[in-house]
């Protein structure tokens, strides 16, 4: 299984020795709290329960049960990520610090909605010490949604705005990996990816162990590429359809794994994805064809708030 897991990291250019171009001088004041809350915190990636997308209609979500999601995480998590910045969502990072969460890396999910963005940069403005980061766009080139220029200008004209603030972009690392997204790596702060050994072909065939070393070696190779500390924004297993080959038992292992051979640092760290179950994603968008079930079942609580395994097996920080 090694060896199959090992032609998967050639066939993408993983075991190469990749040279990144010469980065601009960031001062690593500017990614400290980030890197702080890397180390010593636990990261989320966090989409509301109220907040759906249903035959192309969004469903708000309302500030109550926004703040019921994140007194069900706080226990087990003092920091988030989520994926925008509307719709509902904008309350996140008031409630978040009135709640005492350590840190949240804020989503934008579109950088051209003027909205979106300066409900962004208001959250950094009312609570600076919380607010560590901004993600202008999750998988804008891999949805086709945009090209590397588009965010290359994105990320430069938030630069120019807004200096003081660490700003990236969120691609599944075979993303950054394309010659072509050298120009938005030098403009990075930090790598948002997202990385997930259930889309490998080999997955279903290998052990925990297996899966969890491929996040490992890829976050190390990402972290060859690029100008800042590397989180990794997205990794996981959903618990089901069990007719596809997933459990809880499976998610459990996973995390336990990943937990034992990535240990957080300043230069690298996960994040759990994602909070909470959400069943009308099996029936949303996705820029891969197919049918995608597994979409329902990435949270490690259910859509009504009920711990699975992976998460009754952590710690609690509090």
């Amino acid at each position: 299984m090694r060896q199959t897991f090992l032609i998967t990291l050639l066939v993408l250019g993983l075991t190469q020795n990749a040279v990144a171009a010469p980065c601009p001088q960031t001062p690593s004041a500017k990614t400290a709290a980030l890197q702080d809350a890397m180390a010593k915190g636990r990261f989320v990636s966090y989409q509301p329960t109220a907040l759906r997308v249903i035959n192309g209609r969004v469903q708000h979500a309302d500030a109550p049960s926004i703040r019921a999601d994140l007194q069900t995480l706080h226990p087990y998590f003092d920091s988030l990520i989520t994926y925008t910045s509307r719709d509902g969502a904008e309350a996140i990072p008031d409630i978040a610090a009135q709640l005492g969460f350590r840190a949240i890396i804020i989503g934008v999910w579109n950088p051209g909605d003027k909205t979106e963005m300066q409900n962004a940069l208001a959250a950094w403005k009312a609570h600076p010490k919380v607010v560590v980061g901004i993600s202008l766009g999750n998988e804008i080139v891999f949805g086709k949604r945009g090209t590397w220029i588009d965010e290359t200008k994105s990320l430069a004209a938030a630069h120019a705005a807004s200096p003081q603030i660490p700003f990236t972009v969120t691609e599944p690392f075979a993303q950054f990996l394309d010659p072509q997204a050298a120009d938005t790596l030098r403009q990075m702060d930090f790598v948002l990816a997202n990385v997930h050994p259930v889309f490998e072909s080999w997955f279903q065939t290998a052990a925990p162990h297996n899966w969890a070393d491929f996040v490992v070696q890829v976050t190390t190779k990402l972290g060859a590429v690029s100008c800042g500390p590397v989180l990794v924004k997205e990794t996981g297993v959903p618990t089901g359809p069990e007719s596809h080959g997933y459990s809880p038992e499976k998610q459990r292992a996973f995390y336990a794994e990943l937990r034992s051979q990535m240990p957080p640092t300043r230069a690298q760290a996960f994040s759990y994805f994602s909070a909470f179950d959400a069943p009308w994603r099996a029936s949303d968008w996705s820029p891969v064809p197919g049918p995608h079930p597994e979409e329902a079942f990435w949270g490690l609580f259910t859509e009504d708030r009920q711990p699975k395994p992976a998460v009754k097996e952590l710690p609690k920080l509090r």
